[in-house]
């Protein structure tokens, strides 16, 4: 089966395709241009002041970094070379190059920095009308931000992306160039074949249980050959998983496999699978009309409640149900041939 869906022709004439509810209406699109507008002013504003504490934590740590590095540079200018390389071990520096290098780097992005806080200062207040807001620079490098700046950056950012109001440009922008209602459908393919799959192998789901054919092979060797023999002529399928397509000729394939070479096997379905439970408890009913054993009254169960049952003579715990033992092996077998009781004990 899985075969057959690998092939890209065979999976559109097979695959069911379910369409979800779903609204064209644009997300928004209720609310006033004023509104908008005054949204993202507000978040604009939000994110400026995140950004502007973030550079100046950026810049304080910067500069706390460059004055190490220029204390250490005075020990060599001072002549303190033992103090001088005991630094440069520390800060993991080979020489004084690279100090100086770093020295020079630090400078810069000290400098570049207060350009920043004050451009920043002067550019607070943005025109959102005219233009779409920029996402000011954020600066990756040398910062140490905080989770919660990063998250509140994140919850920002789709809301920069929102769509103009319908005013502010064509009207042919506005509709959706694809069909909105291919994104909202559910596909059912292997779907189809995987879930059936797993009252054969209940691990699939990590269930640790026995399947149908593992269940049927753990009956029958219960018996004896000549009573499987039997038993296998009226495999009787019956309740709503029985239809499943194919699952007959799935139980025949189990049968084939664990019965032995050129044995005979009869596996019937149930015309009526998903009623049959129904019909038998009718029949039932039926049958024990005049029996009390088999009713009670509508007045003791709602004065004892549906617990009672579980005490009552009708109840499953009065039906015995005894699995005869696993049959004896072919050596064993002849010297328990003979048994005790009646054969409808027996059986």
């Amino acid at each position: 089966e899985l075969q057959k869906w690998r092939c890209p022709e065979y999976y559109e004439n097979n695959v069911h395709k379910m369409q979800l509810p779903f609204s064209n209406k644009l997300l928004g699109s209720t609310v006033a241009s004023e509104e908008k507008q005054e949204k993202r002013q507000q978040q604009l504003r939000r994110l400026q002041e995140l950004n502007a504490r973030r550079r100046e934590e950026k810049l304080q740590l910067d500069q706390e970094r460059l004055d190490r590095l220029l204390y250490v540079q005075e020990l060599l200018e001072d002549g303190q070379m033992d103090q001088f390389h005991k630094a440069l071990v520390e800060l993991n520096m080979d020489s004084a190059e690279e100090l100086q290098s770093y020295i020079n780097k630090l400078s810069l992005s000290v400098e570049q920095t207060k350009q920043k806080i004050l451009q920043s200062e002067v550019n607070i207040e943005v025109d959102v009308v005219d233009s779409k807001p920029e996402t000011p620079d954020l600066d990756p490098l040398g910062s140490e931000q905080s989770l919660e700046d990063v998250e509140s950056i994140n919850e920002f950012e789709p809301l920069f992306a929102e769509e103009q109001p319908e005013a502010e440009k064509p009207v042919a922008a506005v509709q959706p160039v694809f069909n909105l209602a291919e994104y909202h459908q559910l596909f059912l393919g292997t779907e189809r074949i995987r879930a059936p799959e797993i009252v054969f192998q209940p691990s699939l789901i990590g269930e640790d249980q026995a399947g149908i054919a593992e269940t049927m092979q753990y009956v029958l060797e219960r018996y004896s050959k000549e009573q499987q023999a039997i038993l296998v002529q009226n495999v009787f399928l019956t309740g709503g998983n029985t239809m499943y397509p194919g699952l007959k000729a799935r139980i025949q394939k189990e049968l084939l496999e664990m019965r032995p070479f050129q044995s005979s096997f009869q596996v019937s379905l149930a015309s009526s699978p998903v009623l049959d439970a129904w019909y038998g408890a009718r029949d039932w009913a039926v049958e024990h009309m005049s029996r009390e054993e088999g009713w009670i009254s509508r007045k003791d169960y709602e004065e004892k409640g549906g617990e009672y049952l579980k005490e009552h003579c009708a109840s499953n715990v009065y039906v015995p149900i005894r699995l005869p033992k696993q049959a004896p092996r072919a050596a064993e077998a002849p010297s328990k041939a003979s048994g005790t009781g009646t054969p409808g004990e027996q059986g």
